[in-house]
């Protein structure tokens, strides 16, 4: 048995054993691992089989509660990658972004001609570093760490947000609103928490009389935004109007949720019309677009790079099948690279994107990979999707910084 696996065994039976230990412990036992976290992203090593993922426990900070930060989870530089896999079953990870869950979308039928959008979602078990799961939630969000997430109840607008632990599987806590709420977002240091308010379901879907597709409601029941302290579960709520569908486009869709800035000063929406997504300080008023934001497009989830520099773009669709932008916010300048859609920030320079499968194929085929900026090199990280997004099984993975 090497010092490391005594280590752990040690941290185990204490976890286990011993009572809530003093403010600080946490930080002494994961100092080493914070100075290992400083060095960034070097290089790409394809895993073709899972290596499981052994959880350490410490205790939080705030009150001697139990927190497991999976050790395989937030080793830096390592890529856990699973091609054979769709959905993926085991662990997902590149850099500093991992993949701590996945969710299938599917139909609640209600009448003939009216429905609800719901998901069903499988979490990172940071135990196992396998994916469960877990039909309690109608919305999760996951915060930097892994080791907590913010979920929903099945029906919405809900008058309370949970706080799960993601390696027991309980609810830690529970934050009570007076404004139901029907989206969750962290802030990037997972401090703060925003909630998007809705007065009804943003999820349900309708039928027209004659039409086989499904749709949205043409108005969007948001109401605003709550800004929580993670910690203290203290917050303020803030209204924010919509536009409505009269002979033109509307402000946003059913479902349009806030969320944070990549510096979280800013709460930011996206629109349906120019320009495209708004900013607002946090009581609500409208704030002009951030320097570092302004290449944002709210359908790109990867926004901002770490350091700022750089933002992911939209689809470039020029000298290759499938890729997008990516825009240097100092000079303006644009560099192509792979991906039909970028997703999360590996490190500074590199990004979890789709991509489809070679020129010719199927927009719908696709899975998910590492790219750089400047190299045409791919790494894949899954197997490919299949069928268009209204397919049967067709996944979505939910990232989270691994810090």
């Amino acid at each position: 048995m090497n010092v490391e696996e005594l280590m752990r065994d040690a941290l185990r039976e204490q976890a286990a054993e011993q009572p809530p230990l003093r403010a600080g412990f946490a930080d002494q036992v994961l100092a080493v691992r914070r100075r290992r976290r400083a060095r960034r992203f070097a290089s790409v090593a394809v895993a073709t089989a899972a290596v499981v993922a052994v959880a350490v426990g410490v205790p939080l900070l705030d009150g001697g509660k139990q927190d497991v930060r999976p050790a395989g989870v937030l080793d830096p530089g390592e890529t856990r990658a699973h091609p054979d896999q769709s959905p993926p079953r085991e662990l997902i990870q590149a850099g500093d972004a991992t993949m701590a869950a996945y969710y299938i979308i599917g139909r609640d039928h209600q009448t003939a001609h009216q429905a609800h959008a719901t998901r069903a979602y499988w979490l990172l078990n940071p135990r196992t570093g396998r994916y469960e799961k877990d039909t309690r939630w109608s919305y999760v969000a996951v915060a930097p760490g892994l080791r907590t997430a913010a979920v929903l109840e099945r029906h919405l607008p809900t008058p309370r947000i949970g706080l799960l632990d993601l390696t027991t599987g309980k609810v830690a806590r529970w934050i009570r609103v007076e404004h139901g709420v029907g989206g969750v977002e962290f802030s990037h240091d997972g401090r703060e928490l925003v909630a998007t308010t809705y007065s009804a379901d943003p999820d349900v879907l309708f039928k027209p009389e004659g039409q086989n597709g499904w749709s949205q409601a043409n108005t969007s029941p948001r109401t605003g935004f709550y800004v929580f302290d993670v910690a203290s579960g203290k917050g303020s709520w803030s209204k924010v109007a919509v536009g409505t569908d009269s002979g033109g486009p509307m402000d946003v869709n059913a479902r349009q949720d806030f969320a944070f800035s990549r510096s979280g000063r800013y709460i930011w929406t996206g629109l349906t019309s120019d320009p495209g997504l708004q900013f607002y300080d946090r009581r609500g008023y409208e704030v002009p677009t951030p320097a570092d934001e302004r290449e944002r497009d709210w359908f790109v989830e990867a926004g901002p790079s770490p350091d700022g520099k750089r933002v992911a773009g939209d689809f470039a669709g020029a000298s290759m099948k499938s890729s997008s932008w990516v825009f240097d916010v100092a000079t303006g300048k644009r560099t192509e690279v792979h991906g039909q859609q970028l997703l999360a920030w590996a490190d500074n320079s590199s990004l979890i994107a789709w991509d489809v499968d070679g020129d010719g194929g199927s927009e719908f085929h696709n899975r998910l990979v590492l790219v750089t900026v400047g190299s045409d090199k791919t790494v894949p990280l899954s197997g490919f999707r299949k069928g268009d997004d209204s397919a049967a099984g067709r996944w979505t993975p939910v990232f989270a910084e691994r810090r």
